[in-house]
């Protein structure tokens, strides 16, 4: 089962809006969701910042700050889910 990465801060209101929104997808597109949070590492800190919310896909972010359902429909689309 592919795997989507949610990078957030527990403070972040827009942070718990993409997880509701993500969570809600993950019946439809079947995907595994881990949460991190980037305060708790200064690397994900430095890289990510002021971006969260960030929701990837390996090294390819597919969106920031709201979730886009056009980006979840153009990756999966594009065959990158393994079967």
């Amino acid at each position: 089962m592919l795997r989507l990465t949610l990078y957030v801060r527990s403070y972040c209101h827009l942070c718990t809006d993409m997880l509701q929104a993500v969570t809600a997808q993950r019946e439809r597109f079947g995907f595994e969701l881990e949460v991190i949070d980037i305060d708790e590492d200064p690397q994900l800190e430095a890289r990510y910042g002021q971006w969260v919310p960030v929701l990837s896909a390996g090294d390819q972010e597919l969106c920031h700050y709201f979730l886009e359902p056009q980006a979840l429909e153009r990756y999966f689309g594009a065959g990158k889910n393994p079967i």
